[in-house]
């Protein structure tokens, strides 16, 4: 009873820490959305050092993983003069991280667009911004949409990461019940319900965004 207790108990505690871990993992996201739109635009651009440039920094972010980054940043930036405090760092590690994806999603999207299209528009006398507007945006975004949710799926479960440096999310807060109440499992099985019930729902917005778009 003790353990059935400890889960009850601790939920409200959890559940007020899952706001931390949403409202973290929703900034880090939309700054890292308007990031990986430069880097797409860089990796779609003729010029060849846009390019590289784009593509040394998909390299870099998706090769290195984000606990080291989130490392790299609160523990080695002090030493070349720059304090970053645990939540920057984390907002920040968490938005360059998820633009490097963001990027490469939606480059594979506007990618996805068959050329055929964009050279009957320029027959037809479009401009390059109408294009942008009424062809490639719309149709990226509904080719995209799956892999933009399932990242967004990702970057909420990785948020679990930032507990290394301190910051009061889910699973610090889960840390912090198992290690006052000597009960382990129900403080990380209260954890993972809200978490799961967390990406439920955002799977379920997203198969509700999808349906939208196939209709529209």
């Amino acid at each position: 009873m003790s353990g059935l207790t400890t889960f009850v108990q601790s939920m409200p505690l959890l559940a007020h820490a899952a706001i931390s871990t949403i409202w973290i993992s929703l900034l880090s996201l939309f700054i890292g959305f308007f990031i990986g739109t430069g880097v797409c635009a860089a990796r779609l651009s003729r010029h060849a050092v846009l390019r590289w440039i784009g593509g040394v920094y998909v390299g870099v972010f998706r090769g290195v993983p984000m606990l080291v980054q989130l490392l790299v940043a609160y523990y080695c930036l002090p030493f070349i003069g720059i304090n970053v405090p645990p939540l920057v760092a984390a907002v920040g590690t968490a938005s360059l991280c998820t633009a490097s994806y963001i990027a490469e999603i939606m480059r594979g999207g506007f990618l996805g667009i068959p050329a055929g299209q964009l050279e009957a528009a320029r027959v037809l006398g479009m401009s390059w911004f109408d294009m942008l507007v009424r062809i490639q945006v719309p149709q990226a975004l509904r080719l995209t949409l799956p892999a933009l949710v399932n990242e967004m799926i990702l970057l909420l479960k990785a948020s679990s990461l930032i507990s290394v440096v301190g910051v009061e999310e889910l699973t610090r807060t889960a840390q912090n019940v198992a290690a006052s109440t000597f009960e382990p499992l129900p403080a990380y099985l209260g954890a993972a319900v809200i978490y799961l019930c967390i990406n439920g729902v955002l799977a379920l917005a997203g198969q509700a965004a999808e349906r939208r778009l196939k209709i529209a």
